[in-house]
């Protein structure tokens, strides 16, 4: 239906397959997961059976050892039928990515293959409740103790923090005014003792469980480091350019679905004896949008394509965060109005659309600090330094 530069035959097969999965099994419990809050076990597993989590991942692992822009098109397709199951894509990539590059090989054996077949969901505990955006200010501390580090602190606005069998966490080994330079990175699985969590009742995304860990003395094997003591936050946090472009998709997926039910509902509906497509200020209103998301769409792709290819791909990955959950919004708004007071109840799907979209405005860095990483990125990090 949208052909790209990027079409071949089996990419376009997994995307046929990941659209019929999302539109049978997701686009039907959509609304209910936001009461249950939880996506299901079932069908976690039953995603990951097909192939549709984390496919760039080795294929010793059970990935298909795939380029990224194979995690676009599933991640796409996922987010027009739930926005919300698309964490599930975002985290695997995300943290399969830095086991498979940093952990030692038995974390990478004992969590990867589940972690692909959907039996487990990994979260990343970055930021805290005093760094927000400045997620080179961390308060978290992790001492070494002999063969051991001892972890103690807390995290916060951790998507999936109840549901999570394991985390990757970032926290301070160096000095405060190190920065960056004095953070390391280690997997923590989250049934080990001294760990508790809590859940926020946010806007949206209710399924995710966006919350709070806890750290009380907890002890991990130093073994679980990932990358060197030190350098963990400037060598894990590459892999953050690879989940923007896919946030990306997963907003502009879900902006896509509406704007195709919206351009459906104005041929049906009808006032003042006439179909609202005869109207210019609503054709031309889901023209502009329709251009707009089409656009932000293959920034998307672009920033993709640029990391599969071995190319810079910073700022591109930066333009696919900040542009496309704002231009979402804006369209599922639009879509929403349109529709009337039948989409402003809980009748329709924009409402909880709209709820959910929102949070990725603020959630993975909010559209300043990504500005700031574009202008960094093209004037130079001397000229842009504050």
């Amino acid at each position: 239906m949208y052909p790209t530069i990027f079409d071949n035959a089996e990419l376009n097969a997994l995307r046929d397959l990941a659209r019929k999965f999302a539109a049978e099994r997701l686009a039907p419990g959509y609304q209910a997961r936001e009461k249950t809050g939880a996506f299901g076990a079932e069908l976690l597993r039953e995603m990951g059976g097909l192939g549709l989590i984390a496919p760039e991942l080795p294929e010793e692992f059970g990935g298909l050892g795939a380029g990224s822009i194979y995690s676009g098109v599933i991640i796409e397709e996922i987010g027009k039928a739930d926005f919300n199951f698309g964490y599930v894509n975002i985290l695997a990539s995300l943290n399969g990515q830095i086991l498979a590059n940093f952990a030692n090989p038995d974390i990478r054996r004992a969590w990867l293959p589940r972690l692909i077949a959907g039996e487990i969901m990994i979260a990343i505990a970055l930021t805290e409740p005093r760094g927000g955006s400045d997620a080179a200010n961390l308060g978290l501390r992790m001492e070494r103790a002999g063969d051991h580090y001892v972890i103690n602190g807390e995290k916060t606005s951790i998507s999936a923090a109840d549901q999570a069998a394991g985390a990757v966490v970032f926290a301070r080994t160096g000095r405060p005014e190190d920065k960056a330079r004095g953070i390391s990175a280690i997997f923590v699985p989250m049934d080990t003792p001294g760990i508790s969590t809590t859940r926020f009742t946010d806007v949206g995304q209710h399924a995710i469980g966006r919350g709070s860990i806890f750290f009380d003395n907890v002890r991990v094997p130093a073994e679980n480091l990932l990358g060197e003591e030190g350098k963990g936050f400037v060598q894990v946090m590459q892999g953050f350019d690879f989940s923007r472009s896919l946030i990306g998709l997963q907003c502009l997926g879900t902006a896509r679905r509406s704007l195709d039910e919206t351009w459906a509902y104005i041929g049906e509906r009808r006032a003042f004896g006439k179909p609202l497509g005869a109207f210019q200020g609503i054709t031309h209103q889901l023209a502009d949008f329709d251009t707009r998301v089409e656009g932000a769409r293959l920034l998307s792709y672009n920033a993709l394509w640029l990391k599969d290819n071995g190319l810079p791909h910073v700022a591109e990955a930066a333009m696919a965060k900040w542009w496309p959950p704002l231009l979402a919004y804006e369209a599922i708004h639009a879509c929403l109005l349109i529709h009337g007071h039948a989409a402003y109840s809980n009748e329709l799907p924009f409402e909880q659309r709209l709820r959910d979209v929102l949070g990725l405005q603020i959630g993975d860095g909010t559209a300043h600090i990504m500005k700031n990483i574009i202008a960094r990125e093209r004037a130079g990090r001397a000229a842009v330094a504050g």
